[in-house]
């Protein structure tokens, strides 16, 4: 097998909404596979604070309350992915979240000479959602997480890691603002579905089940694209 192809770096894109444990399983898959998980939050910031050409525009883009473009996004992407410890490949999670951006993230592998792996599906049912994430507050002494219905600290009132009395929710986790970025994600996502399913690369996974069980079903899903790549 030509040596070059088998070390082209993994690109695999995590879907999902908000809520459904992207983050979670990306760090996971990151330690069991030595890939990197990009989020285009964290590189424009990344970005802007190391003064990259492509961060220096987006700063002044952002300094005019203007939204970054899709072709700065891109810039910035490529030129993280250029980097030694993307070798192995790349978790994309929050990009692209359109069909135009999904084009754009074409034409840069392209280019680079790479293709999407995978792009994956965290299926969930919404009214379970609501309830998971509604139900959230953490610690406000160490962040440790609770929930009102799944995991209670052991002492009523007092985290179970650092003993604090208290606590903190984050203002969007009401289930109005929930159910709204729920019907927002699917309305911007379900392009991006039948994109990916047309080019034969979507898989689709439930997310509603144990950590572990979604997390195996990933493993196998990311292996099988690593060894294609």
């Amino acid at each position: 097998m030509d040596a070059a192809v088998k070390t082209t770096p993994a690109v695999l894109i995590l879907l999902g909404p908000p809520g459904a444990g992207k983050g979670t399983q990306a760090r996971m898959l990151e330690e069991k596979f030595g890939l990197v998980q990009l989020s285009t939050g964290d590189l424009l910031r990344a970005a802007v604070a190391a003064g990259t050409e492509a961060g220096k525009v987006a700063k002044a883009v952002m300094e005019a309350g203007e939204l970054v473009s899709d072709g700065i996004v891109i810039a910035i992407l490529r030129d993280r992915m250029a980097e030694p410890d993307c070798a192995r490949g790349v978790i994309l999670d929050g990009f692209p979240r359109t069909t135009v951006q999904a084009e754009a993230l074409d034409g840069l592998l392209a280019e680079t000479g790479q293709k999407i792996g995978a792009a994956i599906s965290l299926e969930v049912e919404d009214a379970e959602m609501v309830s998971r994430i509604s139900g959230r507050y953490t610690c406000a002494g160490c962040g440790e997480g609770y929930h009102d219905t799944f995991k209670q600290p052991a002492q009523s009132g007092k985290c179970d890691k650092c003993g604090s009395t208290e606590f903190k929710r984050r203002a969007d986790d009401n289930a109005e603002t929930v159910a709204s970025r729920l019907a927002a994600y699917h309305e911007q996502t379900a392009p991006l579905i039948e994109y990916y399913k047309g080019k034969g690369v979507l898989k689709q996974i439930d997310a509603m089940g144990e950590i572990g069980e979604i997390a195996h079903n990933l493993e196998t899903i990311v292996k099988g694209a690593m060894d294609q790549s």
